[in-house]
């Protein structure tokens, strides 16, 4: 009956339950052999791709307007009507494979995250995911309402971005002031809503047969080649030998500025990053920020290169900021080698680092789905999808000058290759603040549930890892700081990724200062297995080593800060 299963979203787009249904059960009542369980996992990955993107332009709607009540409510009908028995009836088939003991080729990978996804699996969790789903639009909402008034005229948070590189320091506190004035105004909010995630979670943990929210969230990520407690062996090792790397660039960012202590003003996003100094121009309009980024995406490798050039003409980006847009950047994948880049892009580096990131995400989805044919062979860890976009920053920094095809004059290509390795200093310490305090949080849970509390452990982690920043006399917006990190509202357990993923990336980029070419082979080789490896297995494609110790990150470190010693007599 596959036969008259709908090619595109578009002719499925108005489908309720009852017309996928019917499909479900065909799959269920096959007969499984070796023979036939290829075509039924070809077409069980059709029937969910079909779902998927209807699911997928939905959520994307919700993000591009987060006003938009219709988007929302459309949204919240399809998951609720649609997603939710199509997640029990995934569960079903899920259980038949398992049942089955056949393990087709390239499942091993697999087939270890579906039968922890069937161990974890309960009906009465469906609607809390949707409920869930829900809070994360209303968290959206509020943060994509945050404007303020600036020189006569209402402006988003992000738009005044530019301002903090301004040499005017009176002028960029000015500018701080009334975005933290803007943030705290919604502190009650915030506090309100996380009140509800807590509680929502923890809910659905206890019904999957868990007290720890940490440990159920463990299995639902799939991580097996690591646990809670390698992630605070990561901690130690960044408190002994990133932060006082990061503590001498920020010592260098006071120096450059003559002033007695750094301020949260003199930096950027996160109130981490100093920002461009001089500024750094990249882009006028979305569309050079666009053609520049595909020449330099050819440059790293021409395939690559027309994968981007294809999303360009198919309308795969939108990537300029507005009001009552959603926060942050993010790729999405809307179906069978089809990302989509969403951004919020304002003029400054900081957007070409962000779209070079997801232009990451979006190859190593291209080129999973191009090698792979099932869709479990496509569900890659969060961390190996993080190597992809971090590595892809910085395979493509030789090519940001304007004599390579990019942004830049020589001088000032070098300048943000020199922030961009600063930025790798100064994340490491901000990932390790973001971890532990989920890591907190969720062994805390009945402490967690007073914002008071959240509000000083965070101040005492980002007075453990960041302490070369002074806050004095800003204690409220300090405290808040987690307001500030969408992460912990939406994806929780999600930041180490990034973390683990950099230490990949930069043995990436390792790799490339001594053969570019050969680097990127590996990387594109890494991304095409998808899930079909372990973790460690997946680094090693990409040329590095999965490792948490302090010997591996400082030997990472000390590279950074050589390279940076060189790219510091060159721009000054």
């Amino acid at each position: 009956m596959f036969d008259t299963l709908p090619q595109s979203a578009e002719a499925a787009r108005d489908w309720r339950w009852e017309q996928y249904q019917p499909y479900f059960d065909d799959l269920a009542g096959r007969d499984l052999t070796e023979a036939s369980v290829g075509q039924w996992l070809a077409d069980w990955t059709r029937l969910a791709d079909l779902i998927h993107q209807n699911f997928a332009r939905r959520r994307i709607a919700t993000t591009l307007d987060t006003g938009d009540k219709e988007a929302v409510e459309r949204l919240h009908t399809f998951m609720r009507e649609v997603s939710e028995p199509a997640q029990v009836a995934d569960n079903r088939l899920t259980r038949k494979l398992l049942d089955s003991g056949l393990q087709p080729e390239g499942y091993a990978a697999p087939l270890r995250a579906l039968r922890a996804d069937a161990e974890l699996f309960r009906e009465e969790n469906v609607p809390l995911f949707t409920e869930e789903q829900k809070l994360q639009n209303d968290y959206d909402a509020i943060i994509g309402a945050q404007t303020v008034m600036w020189e006569g005229r209402e402006v988003t948070l992000t738009q005044l971005k530019p301002v903090f590189q301004s040499d005017d320091r009176a002028l960029r506190e000015r500018a701080w002031r009334l975005i933290s004035e803007r943030r705290l105004a919604d502190r009650e909010s915030l506090n309100e809503i996380w009140k509800k995630f807590l509680a929502l979670r923890l809910k659905i943990a206890r019904n999957a047969g868990y007290d720890d929210y940490r440990a159920f969230r463990w299995k639902q990520f799939g991580r097996f080649d690591y646990t809670p407690q390698d992630c605070e062996t990561f901690h130690a090792a960044i408190e002994q030998v990133v932060v006082p790397a990061a503590t001498r660039v920020y010592e260098r960012q006071r120096r450059m500025l003559g002033v007695d202590r750094l301020c949260p003003w003199d930096l950027d996003r996160d109130d981490v990053y100093p920002p461009s100094r001089p500024p750094l121009k990249p882009f006028t309009a979305i569309d050079d920020l666009v053609s520049k980024a595909e020449a330099i995406f050819t440059r790293v490798d021409p395939e690559l290169g027309a994968d981007f050039a294809s999303m360009r003409q198919r309308g795969l980006l939108d990537l300029d900021n507005r009001k009552g847009k959603a926060p942050g950047g993010y790729q999405a994948t809307i179906t069978i080698g089809t990302p989509f880049i969403f951004m919020n892009a304002v003029g400054v580096h900081d957007d070409v680092q962000t779209l070079l990131h997801e232009g990451g995400h979006a190859f190593h989805w291209m080129e999973t789905s191009r090698h792979l044919p099932y869709m479990h062979q496509w569900f890659y860890t969060s961390e190996m999808a993080e190597v992809a976009s971090m590595s892809m920053e910085l395979l493509a920094a030789p090519y940001l000058a304007e004599s390579q095809g990019g942004y830049y004059s020589e001088a000032d290509a070098a300048h943000a290759r020199r922030e961009h390795l600063e930025h790798l200093l100064l994340f490491w310490p901000f990932m390790a603040v973001v971890d532990a305090f989920q890591h907190w949080i969720y062994t805390h849970t009945d402490e967690a549930a007073d914002p008071a509390r959240l509000d000083a452990k965070w101040d005492e982690l980002w007075t453990r890892f960041i302490p070369g920043v002074d806050w004095s006399g800003l204690d409220d917006a300090r405290v808040t700081g987690w307001h500030r990190k969408l992460h912990i509202f939406r994806y929780p357990f999600y930041y180490v990724d990034y973390g683990l993923a950099q230490v990949g990336a930069v043995q990436v980029w390792r790799n490339a200062l001594r053969d570019q070419a050969g680097a990127v082979k590996q990387y594109r080789r890494a991304l095409s297995l998808g899930g079909t490896r372990t973790l460690p297995e997946l680094y090693a494609a990409a040329g590095a080593t999965f490792a948490f110790d302090a010997d591996t990150l400082g030997e990472l470190v000390t590279l950074i800060e050589q390279q940076l010693n060189d790219l510091h007599r060159v721009t000054g």
